[in-house]
């Protein structure tokens, strides 16, 4: 459960890979149903995670990119896009991820939950403007207060996701971020060979902060949070390569 101060009637939760039907190498809790898994297993895995929220997940096809989706209990599972959001009760912003970071975001006022997929190919997006930048534009688009001071009533949660320690990638991606922010730089330690340790939740924080959003909880970075880290704990598509995938979904009494 999120240690945050989301309002009472804003519920959230970040599942691990503990309980369930699946085998390995998807034991046991995996909600993927794009990975191989026995199609009846995920099935069973998802009736689960549905009545332990007492609220419909909806379970999107993600992409790596920046598309939004406003859902509701009729939105269809496998519906496109990175990003969702939505003011209706019993619906939950579904998220899966096996390394990238899963963001929940919230009001002071509990309005809107909102939940983002930020795997660094949608947290850098085109042009500066990724995952986050959407959320929180369609955020602002619905949320019932004034529309210019909306992000600093915003609250965020970030889950876990592959660690500082863990996460090698290639120039490009150092560069991407760096084009948009110079303060990016910190967020990646040189490793040789044109390898870069990355940041990612690091690079999360910044974005938002850059959005106005202050109030920012949950991964730190330290080992904690590690997806590749934590074995038993977290799936891992970058350790394992073939891996189930954990959700985190935030909902509305």
């Amino acid at each position: 459960m999120p240690r945050w101060p989301a309002p009472g009637k804003v519920h959230a939760v970040c599942s691990t890979r503990a309980g369930g039907q699946s085998v390995a190498p998807y034991d046991a809790f995996n909600l993927g149903d794009h990975v191989g898994d026995d199609p009846l297993a995920v099935q069973a895995n998802r009736l689960q995670l549905e009545q332990a929220l007492g609220a419909r997940p909806v379970f999107l096809s993600q992409v790596h990119g920046a598309q939004v989706e406003q859902v509701s209990v009729d939105t269809a599972h496998g519906t496109v896009a990175d990003g969702c959001l939505t003011a209706q009760p019993g619906v939950a912003c579904t998220i899966m991820v096996a390394d990238c970071l899963p963001v929940l975001l919230t009001d002071k006022r509990g309005s809107l939950v909102a939940a983002a997929h930020a795997g660094w190919r949608g947290l850098a997006g085109q042009g500066g403007r990724g995952i986050l930048e959407q959320v929180i534009e369609s955020f602002r688009a619905l949320a019932p207060v004034d529309k210019s001071s909306i992000a600093t009533e915003i609250i965020a949660w970030l889950g876990p996701c592959i660690g500082p320690q863990a996460f090698e990638v290639g120039d490009e991606v150092r560069a991407a971020f760096v084009a948009q922010n110079g303060q990016a730089r910190a967020m990646f330690r040189p490793q040789g060979d044109g390898k870069w340790l990355a940041d990612l939740q690091g690079l999360a924080r910044l974005r938002l902060r850059a959005l106005g959003v202050t109030e920012i909880y949950g991964n730190d970075g330290t080992s904690p949070w590690c997806t590749v880290g934590q074995t038993s704990r977290f799936f891992s598509h970058r350790r394992d390569r073939v891996s189930g995938r954990m959700a985190a979904c935030i909902w509305l009494d």
